[in-house]
């Protein structure tokens, strides 16, 4: 709830360091482990997460409104889990730090797309 705060363009440059050092830290730690995108290996979803969520400061929606961050929360992980066009696809074809990072970031935007279709219809937006 504390980077939704931030003012927008903060947001994305917290969001797009975490991207590029995810790529790092998902990478050593996949090799560390012997194991390519182990379950235990979460700083993915945190980025793609924040990425879905990166409508809340940019529509100064108040960060306590939990309606966003419950349907934003939810949408993620069912693009994260269900990896549709083209997560899956990316999903399997890039390999590395890059290829644990990239189908939650698309995700991500997804997910942050379909949040923006949700409050558009359900009349949640001024």
């Amino acid at each position: 709830l504390l980077l939704v705060q931030f003012p927008f363009p903060a947001y994305v440059a917290v969001v797009v360091v975490s991207c590029i050092i995810g790529i790092k830290i998902c990478q050593v730690t996949s090799d560390d482990m012997g194991v390519h995108d182990h379950g235990s290996i979460v700083w993915d979803e945190f980025a793609g997460f924040w990425i879905t969520m990166s409508l809340v400061p940019m529509l100064s929606i108040p960060a306590d409104d939990w309606k966003w961050l419950l349907t934003g929360f939810v949408l993620f992980r069912f693009f994260d889990m269900v990896k549709p066009w083209p997560i899956g696809w990316l999903d399997a074809r890039v390999h590395g730090g890059l290829g644990i990072m990239i189908d939650d970031i698309v995700a991500g935007i997804m997910a942050a797309i379909s949040l923006y279709a949700v409050a558009h219809f359900a009349g949640w937006l001024a």
